[in-house]
């Protein structure tokens, strides 16, 4: 075959420093695009983002070459250093370490789409923690709750 095709759809997802209330409704307007942004730079299409104050949602297809932990590692980063230097942001604690990834297939990235932009309302019945979890365990993902959240 002489050229590649791929679809490489990522639902990710990750929160702030200890899940802190972090993300204002100014942060948020900004950030999402930001996000965008930094997945353009790396050949990669920002789909929807959304979230609360403690998290945020990513639906994005990557180019082949960026590995999913790079295009964490480059969002959280690249986002934290620029809340930093903005300084109207408030106090900006960072991000925490881990990060969930999950694979989308093609029938479902409309789906999960209206999940991510519809978080503000499915976080007044279900909190972060119970979302992550019903998560993991939707996708299969063996995990201890015990290293979860440190």
């Amino acid at each position: 075959m002489s050229s590649s095709h791929t679809q490489l759809v990522y639902h990710l997802v990750f929160s702030t420093k200890d899940r802190r209330p972090l993300i204002t409704p100014k942060l948020q307007a900004e950030l999402y695009p930001y996000f965008g942004g930094i997945i353009k730079d790396q050949r990669g299409k920002l789909l929807d983002v959304g979230g609360v104050e403690d998290h945020v949602h990513i639906v994005a297809s990557l180019h082949p070459t960026t590995s999913v932990a790079e295009m964490i590692r480059l969002l959280k980063s690249n986002s934290s250093k620029w809340i930093r230097e903005r300084r109207d942001f408030g106090r900006w604690l960072g991000w925490q370490t881990g990060y969930g990834a999950f694979s989308v297939s093609t029938s479902q990235v409309a789906a999960v789409r209206r999940y991510v932009v519809s978080q503000r309302p499915h976080h007044r019945k279900l909190d972060y923690k119970h979302e992550y979890l019903l998560l993991l365990k939707k996708h299969g993902i063996d995990y201890n709750e015990r290293y979860l959240w440190e």
